[in-house]
């Protein structure tokens, strides 16, 4: 992106150096000559300009995109991070029930042994 910047900017100087030194050697009037310096100088201003738009708009598409992706990718975790607290908690419960009915039936038998001896 910068090389293509660089390229771009020697590009424009280059171009103006040509056709300055063209217009000044042209034979022309001083006032006809000065008029197509402006005119070609708001020409490379203007053009300026609009790749300075285009760019700008393209990095700020990009940036954009990105910070969606990031976003989407944000969100997926955290879905993925819930599933997985979930799974987890329904592990725990299932094993605390079943603790708790062991724990229920050895205390019963231990009782029954009790009463009966």
């Amino acid at each position: 992106m910068k090389d293509q910047g660089k390229i771009i900017a020697a590009l424009l100087i280059g171009a103006a150096a040509g056709a300055a030194l063209g217009l000044l050697l042209a034979p022309e009037k001083g006032e006809d000559l000065r008029g197509d310096i402006a005119d070609y100088v708001n020409d490379l201003v203007e053009s300026a300009k609009n790749k300075a738009q285009s760019t700008a708009d393209n990095l700020k598409e990009y940036g954009s995109n990105a910070v969606n992706s990031v976003k989407s990718k944000y969100s997926d975790l955290v879905g993925e991070a819930n599933k997985v607290v979930d799974s987890a908690r329904g592990t725990v419960e299932d094993v605390a029930s079943t603790a708790k009915s062991k724990a229920k039936a050895t205390a019963d038998d231990w009782n029954n042994s009790v009463q009966n001896a």
